[in-house]
């Protein structure tokens, strides 16, 4: 085993960072409202282990279908602009039909674990003991199923104009987000 402090914390940061669960709440918010129920538990053991999943797997899974890692954060990068979008226009964009519940789609996946946190977790991989990653991954989850616990307090303490001014400044850095892994990746994709 090699755990390390140091690779723990930063890699902790990385994915809360990326994860940004504080960001999305207005996201939770919005669909508790509508399906009336979120289940946080559900929603945060699938996202733990769809990312420990891709720790293990990830780059053999995306060499097994033909797509490698910079195409897969391009098509990430296309969801979260358009869920950045509608946060900021205040329009809706995905019409599915509404579920019962909001768990693992589209909380757990592409919410917590959306492309930009599995790219993260792959690049990781590369600098860090897996050990440490996965310490990292049970942080964040923890933090995530505490947020998603607590959305209905939150909501109270904000209220509905802060969240919607949250809601429209958090939709922009999704948006600059969402622009910036679509440049990095497309130019990637053509300098290979």
């Amino acid at each position: 085993m090699h755990f390390n402090f140091k690779q723990i914390v930063t890699a902790s940061m990385i994915l809360f960072a990326v994860i940004d669960i504080l960001g999305s709440i207005p996201i939770i918010i919005s669909l508790r409202n509508k399906v009336g129920h979120i289940q946080s538990e559900k929603a945060s053991i699938v996202a733990a282990f769809i990312m420990t999943a891709f720790l293990f797997v990830g780059d053999s899974i995306l060499g097994l279908i033909g797509i490698d890692v910079n195409s897969f954060a391009v098509a990430g990068a296309f969801v979260i602009f358009f869920l950045a979008i509608e946060m900021v226009l205040g329009v809706t964009l995905f019409r599915d039909d509404m579920p019962e519940t909001a768990s693992i789609v589209p909380i757990a996946f592409p919410l917590i674990a959306g492309a930009g946190t599995l790219t993260s977790i792959l690049t990781l991989r590369a600098e860090y003991h897996v050990e440490n990653i996965i310490v990292a991954i049970v942080v964040n989850i923890i933090f995530v199923y505490l947020v998603l616990k607590s959305s209905s307090k939150i909501e109270r303490v904000l209220g509905k104009n802060g969240l919607s001014v949250i809601r429209k400044v958090f939709g922009v850095i999704l948006l600059a987000i969402a622009v910036k892994l679509f440049a990095t990746n497309v130019n990637q994709m053509f300098s290979t």
